[in-house]
């Protein structure tokens, strides 16, 4: 399989990928916070003042890229948007993104808060809503249906701990914050899917992509570590960052963040080499009822079209 999968022509910092099979141009979409590696700043504005990169492909082999999404803003100015989430329902996609107002160049003191869109072809985008939830620090939206015909939403709340939180939803509108679900640590970027019989979580912390293992998406159970070693492909050697997987039936994948230069001594904010960023993939399995990740493996990626 290719090493990377994709890199950014404009800004070389593609961030948070999420793959969305656009049902009326037939190919996949993989879209993602377009960081600004290549624009020189103070402190870490590069990765803000973001918009959504996209990129297309038939089959997921080959990525073309297309631009950025139009139509998001809320007010005037330059402002930040972070990590997608996008999923399909009743003939409505449906995108759940963090909003930061202007480009700051420090982390503290902003809010951040999770929007809501919809669109009936990921082109023509319709706000709705901030989403009131645990904090005025919310970022990295996951939504995966529960058995019950709700949802329910993952996110990374940073004032309580920089916890997994969560949110449930009859329709996709209106949330209510159950509370805490993870808070082992520090983490973010939470992703939910179901693989080979169980509810799988993956979470960023920053040493890996930590897996949890469910039976009902209501309690969780440690399962490892994936991701955690460097690979030998192309810019595959450092920790798998805030990850994506998308499952066709026995099979999944896996798309994830690479900083590839980030080895040895660095300073992350003030290089275009320490900065950019590459998306790549990897295949998934389960043996023995644990979730595991060989990222140098050689493998034929072929995603299907989605009904």
């Amino acid at each position: 399989m290719k090493s990377p999968l994709f890199r950014d022509p404009i800004y070389d910092g593609a961030a948070d990928p999420v793959l969305i099979w656009n049902r009326q141009a037939e190919e996949w979409w993989l879209i993602y916070t377009n960081r600004r590696a290549t624009v020189d700043g103070s402190g870490v504005a590069w990765v803000h003042g973001t918009e959504l990169g996209v990129a297309s492909s038939k089959d997921g082999k080959r990525w073309l890229y297309r631009g950025t999404l139009s139509g998001l803003e809320l007010e005037w100015g330059h402002n930040t948007f972070w990590a997608p989430e996008i999923i399909w329902n009743n003939g409505l996609y449906h995108m759940y993104v963090t909003y930061i107002q202007g480009v700051p160049d420090e982390w503290d003191s902003y809010f951040r808060h999770i929007v809501h869109y919809t669109s009936p072809d990921l082109l023509q985008w319709t706000y709705h809503s901030r989403i009131k939830l645990s904090s005025e620090r919310v970022i990295d939206a996951c939504v995966y249906p529960l058995p019950d015909g709700r949802f329910r939403m993952w996110y990374k709340d940073e004032a309580n701990d920089s916890a997994t939180y969560a949110a449930d939803s009859s329709d996709l509108y209106e949330w209510e914050v159950i509370g805490p679900v993870l808070n082992h640590r520090p983490h973010e970027g939470p992703n939910v899917f179901k693989f080979r019989d169980y509810y799988w979580m993956i979470v960023d912390e920053w040493s890996g992509q930590g897996v949890f293992r469910s039976s009902n998406l209501e309690h969780w159970e440690s399962n490892g570590l994936i991701l955690d070693k460097p690979g030998i492909r192309q810019d595959d050697g450092t920790i798998g960052l805030h990850a994506d997987v998308v499952v066709q039936g026995e099979h999944a994948y896996i798309f994830y963040f690479t900083h590839p230069d980030r080895t040895g001594n660095f300073d992350a904010d003030k290089t275009y080499a320490a900065r950019r960023s590459s998306i790549q993939v990897a295949r998934l399995d389960v043996i023995d009822g644990h979730l595991v990740c060989n990222r140098d493996e050689d493998f034929e990626l072929t995603l299907l079209q989605e009904t």
